[in-house]
């Protein structure tokens, strides 16, 4: 294997798994919602956003809309 395609499979791999994460409900609700904690109003940084939950306000974790009316972030 070339070492060029093998940085292009890793690239094509990178970029998908990053379509993927843009899907998931979590990513859609910190691209709607300011990365502030709904319960302290503790704001979020990039460094410390994986401390910061999306929470389903009827507790179902089926129920995603896209317009991300059952999510607020704590």
């Amino acid at each position: 294997m070339k070492p060029t395609h093998r940085v292009d499979q890793l690239v094509l791999e990178a970029r998908r798994a990053a379509e993927r994460r843009e899907q998931t409900y979590r990513e859609q609700a910190l691209k709607i919602y300011p990365w502030i904690c709904g319960r302290c109003t503790r704001e979020f940084t990039r460094a410390n956003l994986r401390e910061l939950t999306v929470h389903h306000r009827d507790h179902n974790h089926d129920n995603n809309p896209p317009d991300g009316s059952n999510w607020e972030l704590l």
